[in-house]
Formats: structure tokens, sequence, C-alpha cells
């Protein structure tokens, strides 16, 4: 077997990142959820439904938290780390003059194999900002101009 890709490397952490995401806003709908039905037991009048209203809130949180990681999800499954694009786009691996950056979702830094990356979704100002160049492009963000040397 093959040792994985840089690119490859970088979307197994994304996943990672989301399926933690997920799994923590299920496990606070749980949480919610089962302080409410506790609230009830142990309760009475006017605190009771005070009480099941804040974990409603909560639940309600945990539930928008928990849909924002399945799009976050859904966009990642539409990475197909093969296909290296002539211009930059979702799933591009872009190498500037100064900076290694993953069009994908909005993560931030990220260390690979002590490799710093960015990885910025396409709608941020800096993928929008890189959004269609090809490589030797230039472009200045942020007061720093940098030339697109690779997209993997």
């Amino acid at each position: 077997m093959r040792p994985l890709s840089p690119k490859d490397q970088i979307l197994n952490k994304c996943r990672e990142y989301v399926d933690v995401r997920i799994a923590t806003a299920k496990q606070a709908m749980d949480h919610a959820q089962q302080a409410a039905n506790e609230e009830g037991k142990s309760s009475a009048g006017d605190k009771y439904e005070t009480g099941r209203a804040m974990m409603q809130i909560e639940r309600d949180r945990a539930a928008h938290q928990l849909q924002e990681a399945i799009q976050l999800k859904t966009a990642l499954d539409q990475i197909k780390s093969e296909i290296v694009p002539e211009k930059i786009s979702l799933g591009s691996l872009v190498i500037t003059d100064s900076k290694r950056i993953f069009i994908s979702i909005g993560i931030g830094k990220l260390k690979v194999s002590e490799i710093e990356y960015f990885v910025v979704a396409p709608t941020s100002p800096l993928g929008k900002a890189l959004s269609g160049l090809k490589v030797n492009d230039q472009l200045t963000f942020n007061k720093e101009v940098m030339t697109v040397r690779e997209i993997l």
C-alpha cells in the first residue's frame, strides 16, 4: 500500500475534525434531553417549565451544531483527492511561495507531518481570493503578495 499523499492526509484530518464535532453535538443533544427528562421527575410547577425550556434551548443549540457539522461532512465528501484541477477550486491543495493552503472547510491551521497548512473554506476571504487562479498567478492578500507555485 502506497503512503498517503499530503492531500489525503489533510483530508483525513478534516474528516476526523468533523467526526468529533458530530459526536460532540450528538452527545450534547442526548445530555440535554436526559436533563430535561430528569427535570420532569424532580420538579413541580413553574420551576419545572423553566428547566425544561432551558434544556430545550440547549438541545436546539446542539441540533444546530450537528446540522452544521453534517454540512461540513457533505462538503468534504464532494472532494475527490485524486483530481488535480488546473484552476484552484474546492479540494485544491495550493502551494504558494509562502503558504500551503487546502481549500475545503474552515478549520484554520493544521499540522500534518510537521508541515503547517491553512485549511480554508472556498467562501472564506482567502478561499475567494484564490478561487480560479492557476500556477504562476499572483495575488495580494492581507498586504502579502503570493505566487501560486503548485496546485495539487
